[in-house]
């Protein structure tokens, strides 16, 4: 498990915050790249990236993301989304929480909703180096309306909020 990573603001005061996420999409298509190419990584976003080392990757959660997983494979990655980059909408938590999801499924493998947010805030704050919050990977991952309660231990409790409507 990931340890939490949660600003040193949380971890002092505690904090919660009420939102949801958005009926808009990232799209990724994932696949280990056969060794019949010049590269071992293909990355495919508003640019074109054809690498052969981790380290040579410009996407920086790429880069991360396939370091945090230590993926030793080649892998071609094609990214399109509904919301575009620095948009603030928390397209690159949802891009993040996307490729994590993605190489544990090609691995035959599930990743609950509160590891793909500790691991996505882990590789955004602490390996990426992003000055970022915690939210937007949490409603990334956890999808809905939520009230998301950041514990001064570290935790994030997730309470989804029910609507229930009137006929």
């Amino acid at each position: 498990m990931v340890e939490p990573t949660t600003p040193p603001f949380y971890l002092e005061h505690g904090g919660k915050v009420l939102g949801s996420a958005i009926d808009k999409y990232c799209y990724l298509n994932m696949r280990a790249l056969p060794p019949f190419f010049e590269h071992k990584h293909r990355i495919v976003y508003s640019a074109t990236e054809n690498v052969n080392e981790l380290s040579e990757i410009n996407h920086p959660s790429v880069r991360e993301t396939l370091r945090h997983q230590q993926i030793d494979y080649g892998v071609s990655i094609h990214h399109d989304a509904d919301i575009p980059a620095r948009s603030g909408m928390g397209s690159s938590s949802a891009f993040t929480v996307g490729l994590l999801n993605s190489l544990k499924a090609r691995e035959g493998r599930r990743m609950t909703k509160a590891d793909l947010t500790m691991q996505a805030i882990h590789i955004e704050q602490k390996m990426i180096g992003e000055d970022v919050g915690s939210q937007d990977q949490t409603f990334a991952a956890f999808g809905g309306l939520n009230l998301i309660e950041f514990l001064q231990s570290g935790e994030i409790v997730v309470n989804p909020v029910i609507c229930i409507g009137s006929s």
